[in-house]
């Protein structure tokens, strides 16, 4: 058996702090070596620790950060300081703009789980684990509310070199679907979804990405567009 990643949990409310690191810990697959209460706490538990990855509040008391966002700028400050440290954002928030905001710098390492993710250990670990490994994790509910977001704004950017085909298999993937499940719900060949999705990574720029990431990157990029 490997051995359990090692985590540090932030959140500012002692009882979902502390309830977060015991259903890690009963898992067996997560150590939590700090579990902290302000942003300064996090940074410094980080340096001390140097954790395989962080799971922290979007709301993170202490630094000297933007109100509302201060978990943001701890997972971006963190990642900064120490490239190697995954992060997983738990928020309240489903407004599409939060996620993108952790999402502006790259997303390479990044999570944004909604906070209800906490009961749901599966996924949870799921985001840790793909964190830890430097790939990238959006909640499905969010993607949700982007893809309704970019309908009313309409097009533009990038995504208008794509053909139609092109931005249906985008579209498929903003979805959270994988490429057989594409292949299924366009009726098209496994091979065919791949050299579309090959395709749009090309023209979107991202051929030179680790798969997970260049997905979120892909997607982030049709609902930004």
């Amino acid at each position: 058996m490997s051995e359990p990643l090692r985590a540090v949990v932030a959140d500012d409310h002692y009882l979902v702090r502390e309830g977060t690191r015991r259903l890690l810990e009963t898992t067996g697959r997560v150590a939590v070596v700090a579990a902290v209460g302000d942003a300064d706490e996090l940074m410094d538990a980080v340096r001390r620790f140097a954790p395989d990855v962080v799971v922290t509040d979007i709301r993170m008391p202490g630094g000297d950060w933007r109100a509302g966002f201060e978990g943001i700028d701890a997972a971006h400050a963190v990642r900064a300081a120490h490239p190697r440290v995954g992060v997983v954002v738990l928020s309240q928030f489903g407004d599409a703009l939060y996620a993108l905001e952790l999402f502006r710098q790259g997303t390479e390492g990044f999570a944004y789980l909604l906070k209800d993710r906490v009961g749901d250990m599966d996924e949870l670990l799921g985001a840790i684990t793909a964190v830890a490994g430097g790939g990238s994790v959006i909640d499905p509910k969010v993607v949700e509310g982007l893809m309704s977001r970019r309908a009313v704004r309409g097009g533009g950017g990038p995504i208008e070199a794509l053909t139609g085909r092109e931005r249906d298999v985008l579209r498929e993937m903003a979805r959270g679907r994988s490429n057989p499940a594409i292949g299924r719900e366009l009726h098209l060949s496994l091979s065919s979804v791949e050299k579309n999705v090959n395709a749009i990574f090309s023209k979107l720029g991202l051929e030179n990405s680790a798969d997970v990431n260049r997905r979120v990157a892909a997607v982030l990029a049709y609902l930004e567009g």
